[in-house]
């Protein structure tokens, strides 16, 4: 096995470096999960998975003048 000598101060910063990418991994897959919660969402109310454009060229094809 090698030995290895590492300044507290270059470890520090390998350790904060790890810990973002680890916090960045979190993120990515709490993405997925808030996008797969919302898609059922979506699902049981199709209405609220529309954009303010959809919205606006239902409404104009309605009558009602958006603007």
């Amino acid at each position: 096995m090698v030995e290895l000598l590492i300044s507290g101060e270059k470890l520090n910063k390998v350790l904060t470096d790890v810990e973002v990418l680890i916090e960045d991994v979190v993120s990515i897959f709490d993405q997925n999960e808030i996008a797969q919660k919302r898609l059922v969402e979506i699902r049981a109310d199709p209405s609220i998975g529309k954009s303010e454009q959809e919205l606006d060229e239902y409404l104009k094809k309605r009558g009602v003048k958006v603007g």
